[in-house]
């Protein structure tokens, strides 16, 4: 039986590997929308993503190692904190560096400048993205550096315009598309066509491929001329008579 902090460490590896598959399934997604804009920018795009999808991987053995270790017989408890502390550590950091630090460089620096030239949202909802990749990945970098702790109002103050770029990227792009479906389902209806205007439009068609009549300089028809009668003293002359009378 697992002890209930075991399965919360479980139940959050479980949503992490969720993570994981929605990264790779978003760039999957998004990258033949973005590459007709900057093709290299989409292909980091890509490879940010699968990145900060290996540094959650990362984190995510480091904690299920941990649990495997408390469910280990035979081994003092003392012994162990070292060991859980080292291995939560890694977590800490694999988690700083990729949902993170890679994060404000694709989802914030790279999709917003590919949002921002291709038009798909707002000018100002990428400008957003800009900068909040800006202020994550300094501020990722200030704690690395150690000028201010992990976890402090500096570092949440910074995380929130990347935090609302990316929610808000996901409800305008959901909305533009679900009124994008409604109006094509109300396109595709149509009056049923009647049969008498199947014929019109098979007169209207073929009178668009008759020949049309030339014109002359004049503007009006040209009528070709037939052939011309014989003269009175032809010997043919009686038979043309015959003929026009029929």
């Amino acid at each position: 039986m697992h002890s209930g902090n075991d399965t919360q460490v479980l139940l959050g590896a479980l949503l992490e590997m969720l993570l994981i598959v929605a990264n790779i399934g978003t760039a999957l997604v998004l990258f033949p929308i973005l590459k007709r804009q900057d093709e290299p920018l989409a292909l980091g795009y890509v490879a940010a993503r699968i990145i900060e999808s290996v540094f959650i991987a990362f984190g995510i053995v480091s904690v299920l190692t941990v649990v495997t270790m408390h469910q280990t017989t035979g081994v003092h408890p003392s012994s162990m904190v070292p060991i859980d502390g080292a291995l939560v550590a890694v977590h800490d950091w694999t988690f700083l560096l990729g949902p993170g630090f890679v994060v404000g460089i694709g989802n914030g620096l790279i999709l917003g400048t590919l949002m921002y030239r291709s038009a798909l949202v707002p000018r100002r909802l990428a400008l957003l993205g800009i900068v909040g990749g800006s202020l994550i990945v300094l501020s990722d970098a200030s704690v690395l550096l150690g000028v201010f702790d992990k976890g402090s109002a500096p570092q949440g103050i910074a995380t929130a315009p990347e935090f609302v770029w990316e929610l808000s990227l996901g409800v305008y792009l959901m909305t533009r598309a679900s009124a994008r479906s409604r109006s094509n389902g109300c396109g595709r209806r149509r009056s049923p066509t009647t049969p008498a205007s199947r014929r019109s439009s098979r007169c209207s068609a073929a009178c668009a491929r008759a020949p049309r009549p030339r014109r002359c300089r004049t503007g009006r028809p040209s009528r070709r001329a037939g052939p011309t009668p014989p003269s009175a003293g032809s010997p043919r002359n009686g038979r043309w008579r015959r003929r026009a009378r029929r």
